[in-house]
């Protein structure tokens, strides 16, 4: 694999970065921001391009990779941005664009691209624990379209979205991979209730429910109970890129941990000048390279047209990044004494994505098991 950049995707870092520079101050990374403050941030994504980054040129987006997306979300990661980023131009947008009927892809995705709607993914399920063929929302078919009854966990930005890509059964019995379908539901449509709530790492999501909610054919996208496949490569994508705003914050900590060590004193000593402290330094930055890399691994294997080896790669990178990323988190409020846990010390809070990405998506563990069975299937072949 060549992770070399080429001079636009060092442009587009550099661009990321600036704009980060500017909207991120790095006193107030990690707080909760009100409705007109996260109005603007997202604006600003819109007009940068980030909102539309993998959405096709005809629909107004930038039609870029995962590759040029991991470059983006490094840079969140590190200004811990791009609330409403995630679940609106990544999952939701790359399901419409990948099966998405033309009607879907120009209504909705030109203003996902601009920044005038926002789409939330609505996959996760209390019973579910991240399984895919365990989803048991269902939509009963009723000649004329559909209804949809159950309730969604975890919808990222679920209170702000325009509109819900909602993965239900429509065939099938809970366990199975067959029988999966999706709709693009108005979020104003009757029946829908929301339960919001703040995450731990200060950002938005909600339980959404569905009471009789009346779907029409206009609203499937692909072909009724064939979605599990298309479903599994939007969240490949999003943990792709997970993994990358994982490793941005992550280089940011240690640089906080760094500038922490080196300042503050005890027995007439800076803090770096004790071995132990150094050892567990040196192993964030270890955990910080190896992390870069397999972050571009995971990018480029959502390029590739071989769904076996994207999913081997992505739990991988998922697994691995999640565990020390998890261990390094907890090293650094160590390592910041009692104030790591207050909410004036930035530590905290990147801590706290960092845990937040790591079981979003699935965990370290669940992709583990994930990456184990996929690679006993290979070896079988």
């Amino acid at each position: 694999m060549d992770f070399s950049l080429t001079e636009d995707h060092v442009a587009l870092q550099d661009a990321v970065r600036r704009f980060c520079d500017g909207e991120f101050p790095a006193h107030r990374r990690g707080d909760t921001e009100d409705a007109a403050l996260a109005a603007h941030r997202r604006q600003g994504f819109a007009e940068l391009g980030i909102t539309g980054l993998i959405i096709d040129a005809g629909q107004g987006g930038s039609g870029y990779g995962a590759v040029e997306t991991m470059l983006v979300a490094q840079q969140l990661g590190r200004a811990l941005g791009g609330a409403g980023w995630l679940s609106s131009g990544l999952p939701a947008a790359a399901l419409i664009g990948a099966a998405g009927s033309a009607q879907q892809r120009s209504q909705w995705l030109e203003a996902a691209a601009c920044g005038e709607k926002v789409l939330a993914l609505a996959v996760g399920e209390a019973d579910a624990r991240y399984e895919l063929a365990r989803i048991a929302v269902r939509a009963k078919e009723t000649g004329d379209g559909w209804r949809i009854d159950g309730t969604k966990t975890l919808v990222f930005d679920g209170a702000i979205a325009d509109a819900f890509v909602v993965a239900v059964r429509t065939s099938g019995e809970r366990g199975d991979m067959h029988g999966l379908s999706l709709f693009l539901v108005d979020a104003k449509a009757q029946g829908i209730t929301l339960r919001r709530f703040a995450t731990i790492d200060a950002r938005e999501a909600a339980h959404v429910s569905f009471a009789n909610v009346v779907v029409t054919k206009a609203d499937l996208i692909g072909e009724a109970g064939e979605a599990h496949a298309l479903i599994e490569a939007a969240l490949d994508r999003a943990n792709a890129a997970l993994c990358a705003e994982s490793v941005g914050a992550l280089e940011a900590l240690l640089e906080l941990t760094a500038e922490h060590l080196n300042t503050r004193s005890q027995f007439g000593a800076p803090l770096a000048k004790f071995q132990a402290l150094q050892h567990r330094v040196a192993d964030m930055l270890i955990a910080l390279e190896q992390g870069k890399s397999m972050a571009c691994a995971a990018a480029m294997a959502v390029d590739e047209n071989d769904p076996a080896r994207r999913g081997r790669f992505v739990s991988a990178v998922k697994a691995f990044i999640g565990d020390v990323c998890k261990n390094a988190g907890e090293w650094a409020i160590q390592l910041h004494g009692a104030m790591g846990m207050t909410q004036e010390c930035r530590a905290g809070h990147y801590a706290k994505r960092m845990f937040a990405i790591n079981m979003t998506y699935g965990d370290a563990t669940w992709h583990l098991n994930r990456f184990t069975v996929q690679r006993l299937d290979k070896e079988s072949e």
